[in-house]
This record gives C-alpha cells, structure tokens and sequence, in this order.
C-alpha cells in the first residue's frame, strides 16, 4: 500500500465527496493519508483532526477506507496571526494522539505574504513547541524564480533551532536542487515528492529525485492541488499518488512496489507509528 504523505483533505473543494474520494484511495492503492492542518487561517488548524477523527471514527472504516493521521501547523504566509492563542491551540493539537506533525510551516517568498521576517518568526515559535511535543515538522520552502534565498534562510533556521532536536522531519512537495536535497537528508529530513514530479518541464526536479536514496523518500499529493499529469488543472486527490509514485519508480530504476514499501517503511519510521504518539 501507499502513503500519502501530505493532503489537505479538509478543503471545501472536497464538501460534496469526502468519503467517495477517500474510497477511491483505498482501491488505488493508499493505505494511508497524512491529512495537513493550517486551514485558509490559523484558527482553522484543527480542520485536519476534524476529518481525522470523522472518518476514522465510523465502524465501516476499517474496510475500504485508509487510515488518516493528521498535522496542525500555521502556514507561512498566516505568521502574522500567531499569538498566543494560536500557540495554546498548536500545542494543544500536538498533544493529540492523532496529530503525528506539525506543519506544514515554513517559508514562502515566492508569493506576497508576510513579511519575511515574520515568517521567520513565526517558524521559530512553531520549532519550539513542535520540539517540546516531540512532532516532527513539514517544511513549506518556495523561494522567489531563480533565487534560493528562502532555503538559504530555512537551513540558518534549521541549524540553529531544529537539528538539536533529532526529530527530523519532512521536505514537503520538494522543489529545490541537489544542494537543497542532500542539505535536508543531512538534517534528518525525507524528501517528498508530489505531482508536479510528472510535468513535463521538471526535468530538474527528475534529475534530483533520480539521485536520492530510497531510505529518504516520500510521495504526495498536495491535494486538491498539483495533479499529477495526465491530470494536470484538474482537483487532485490521495488516488493519484500513484502516479508520482510510478514516475519515482521509473527514475530510480525499481518497481513500483518497492517505492511504495520503502516510502510506506520510511513514513512509519520517522513518526514512529505504532509507538504511543500521545506522549
């Protein structure tokens, strides 16, 4: 089975089939579906559990139906909401059993947002209490076209309040370089990669995945966004993690089941499911 890694399965472009889009998962072949709390704004960070604790909860789930964990995280360009409310509020969902990560946080200079040194502040406080809950984080990194000054600023950051730590983390949606990849294996990181893998201008981005090892590696879909082609503008969803990961497969020369044992194996180790993730 595989993993998706990283889905926003409470965007309200899934309101009228939640569960039939979960079902169509489960026959594709996704046992599990890491559900990503950072909601349109901070407050609503808790709209990932909600699906969590939804869906898992029905007595048909079992069967049919992936397994779903969730996150809870403020995502970059919301730093400026965080105080100490949203702090309590992350905290709290990090205490839930359910919620294995904190994320997806980050930074984002690509789009206009918060200002760059809010989202730096921002992603230091959420470092503090991801480290005192022991979550592991998902990283958002998007750097302006052809600069790489937001990496550049996540690694200082990284380095200096994260590696400490050991808890590693995920590289969500990857879109840097070799430089950027072997930086965050270095951290403890697994790579993620997610539909835009496909495209056809990508070739970079093929280049990079095609020298990683299978032990850092993870697939995603973004959903609903980034579907893989020949999906492409259309809304994405857990089934068509698939897609990428037969892409991966190809890259890297092996078969499709062993991308899916090997991201499913790394997934589980690193957020050390079947352990009490309560503590």
């Amino acid at each position: 089975m595989l993993i998706d890694s990283h889905a926003h399965l409470d965007s309200e472009r899934y309101a009228d089939d939640r569960e039939a889009m979960l079902r169509r998962a489960w026959e594709a072949g996704v046992g599990t579906v890491l559900a990503i709390g950072i909601g349109e704004q901070a407050a609503g960070m808790d709209g990932a559990l909600a699906i969590c604790r939804e869906f898992n909860g029905r007595p048909e789930s079992g069967a049919g139906m992936p397994k779903l964990y969730a996150s809870a995280g403020v995502y970059p360009h919301n730093t400026a909401e965080i105080d100490e409310a949203i702090v309590s509020k992350l905290d709290t969902l990090l205490s839930q059993p359910e919620v294995i990560a904190c994320g997806e946080i980050g930074l984002d200079y690509y789009h206009e947002g918060a200002a760059h040194e809010i989202q730096r502040g921002g992603l230091i406080r959420q470092l503090e209490v991801a480290a005192a809950r022991k979550r592991p984080i998902l990283i958002h990194c998007r750097p302006k076209d052809g600069a790489i000054d937001a990496w550049d600023d996540l690694f200082e950051v990284l380095e200096a309040h994260w590696r400490a730590t050991g808890l590693g983390g995920v590289m969500h949606c990857f879109g840097g370089g070799w430089e950027q990849a072997r930086r965050s294996l270095d951290l403890g990181f697994l790579v993620s990669f997610a539909g835009n893998l496909t495209y056809p201008k990508a070739q970079p981005l093929r280049d990079v995945a095609a020298r990683l090892p299978l032990d850092g590696l993870l697939v995603e879909t973004d959903a609903p966004w980034l579907a893989p082609a020949p999906n492409r503008g259309k809304r994405n969803e857990p089934a068509f993690v698939a897609r990428t990961a037969q892409t991966l497969a190809g890259l890297l020369g092996v078969e499709e089941q062993e991308i899916a044992s090997a991201t499913t194996k790394n997934f589980f180790r690193l957020f050390d499911i079947g352990a009490d993730v309560g503590n």
